[in-house]
């Protein structure tokens, strides 16, 4: 049950937080971009859309604010809601003019970022009371234009991140039980523990697991090529990566003093331990078309598929060999998912853009393998934006996409109960599933500044 716990930590990046908030100017078509020429914010979609600029320098930043909101509902109609932490996904782009059809080029972004905080004592605290991810990467790029209509571009992607995990390590059920039992033999009194005493809904001991991804490194590859002067198509392909915990780190709490009278003796041996974890971030393939029917009007398709069927398992392993009974071997089985995104763009004047879009993005989850830590369904996301351009280079963008996640029903995880588990005196089964019915929403307003010559 340790090492399971461990694993839910680095379960995070993997779920359904793959952060599409690379670009504000994007995010309000819809975050499409794959067969757009988008200047130094092209190494974000599409490598070989850099090579189509035209200029001698072109930097771009853009934040994004993710204020997601969950809900679960459960089995007896009790309902419970996240207190989320709002994330906030960046990125910095900056590209420039080695040649007329070569430039070069480097970009910082958050492939993957994430937060959510339940309550410490909700009936699902066992599988997890909060999580905060954040996952960086570093692409240095280039972009070559051998033809007049055809690209092609190449990025060594550097990623490195971190998780913190909160989640119940001990069942008040189990413990209730367990002092039950200690009633019944006496050792409770022997033990100084009240007669009677219960624990009801609070979550008797939870863990604190910590983890450092060492750097992993991964290709992102494209080509784009003008069909006609109007029609653009595009192709990307981001490599998967192994994203490695070489020593992660378990922090035990209790409730009370009780609690940790009674349970420290069993639990202490995974405090402060270290383990390590191997889990894939999966490649991602995009095709796209980009549309100009006139001057002033731009539209965008993207569909875009991403391999987490490589998900198949979390192997987790103590670094102490005294702890070798605590290594996990966890299924996972996703399958891969699509996305599919649409997107508009308007020159409403010669200063100022407006854009609409949305995206349809599938879940990679199967229902019984629902874990709370990022609750995942498939999700419709509308978006609207503008840029506004007060002197000549300078552009200032806004965007907002709404996140609705299409209600989950009848979701499951299956767990292994710790007390359970290595006490069958308490009379309850050592597996247990937990099911509820999810809602999820999130408002992502996005704010940039682009500015070339």
């Amino acid at each position: 049950m340790a090492a399971l716990a461990m694993g839910i930590a680095v379960t995070a990046a993997a779920e359904g937080y793959q952060v599409n908030t690379l670009s504000t100017k994007q995010l309000g078509m819809g975050h499409t971009g794959v067969a757009l020429k988008l200047g130094a914010e092209s190494m974000l979609f599409n490598p070989a859309g850099m090579a189509f600029s035209d200029r001698t320098l072109d930097i771009s930043a853009s934040v994004s604010a993710v204020a997601p909101s969950s809900t679960a509902t459960l089995p007896d109609g009790s309902t419970w809601d996240t207190h989320a932490p709002v994330s906030t996904p960046l990125n910095v782009a900056a590209s420039f003019r080695i040649f007329d059809n070569l430039q070069g080029g480097v970009a910082f972004y958050t492939p993957y970022g994430s937060g959510i905080e339940w309550l410490d004592n909700w009936p699902g605290a066992v599988l997890n009371q909060r999580c905060t991810l954040r996952a960086f990467t570093i692409q240095p790029t280039l972009s070559w234009r051998p033809l007049p209509g055809l690209s092609i571009g190449a990025g060594l992607m550097m990623t490195w991140g971190n998780v913190n995990l909160d989640k119940g390590l001990v069942s008040a059920e189990s413990m209730d039980a367990m002092l039950g039992v200690l009633d019944a033999t006496g050792m409770g009194a022997a033990m100084g523990i009240p007669a009677g005493y219960r624990y009801g809904t609070t979550t008797p001991a939870s863990v604190n697991l910590n983890g450092t991804a060492k750097p992993a490194f991964g290709v992102n590859v494209g080509v784009m090529y003008d069909i006609t002067k109007q029609l653009t198509a595009g192709v990307s392909f981001r490599s998967k990566m192994n994203l490695t915990v070489d020593a992660g780190t378990a922090t035990v709490r209790y409730a009370d003093d009780l609690a940790a009278a009674v349970l420290q003796p069993s639990l202490g041996i995974i405090n402060q331990a270290n383990f390590e974890a191997t889990m894939p971030a999966p490649y991602v393939l995009t095709f796209g078309l980009g549309y100009k029917p006139t001057d002033r009007w731009t539209v965008a398709l993207d569909a875009q598929l991403t391999g987490w069927s490589a998900y198949r398992s979390l192997d987790v392993e103590f670094l102490d060999d005294k702890l070798t009974a605590f290594d996990q071997h966890i299924a996972k089985d996703y399958r891969n998912a699509w996305a599919v995104k649409a997107g508009v763009q308007f020159a409403a004047t010669k200063r100022l853009d407006v854009r609409a879009g949305i995206m349809v993005d599938t879940t990679p989850v199967r229902d019984n393998n629902y874990n709370p830590e990022t609750p995942g369904t498939t999700k419709i996301d509308p978006s609207a934006g503008l840029s506004f351009r007060p002197v000549k280079g300078l552009s200032i963008d806004f965007a907002l996409m709404y996140v609705a996640g299409l209600n989950a029903r009848n979701r499951s995880c299956t767990y292994v109960d710790l007390l359970a588990a290595s006490k069958p005196e308490l009379g309850l089964p050592a597996t247990r599933t937990f099911t509820a019915d999810y809602c999820i929403r999130a408002w992502t307003p996005s704010l940039g500044l682009s500015y070339a010559f």
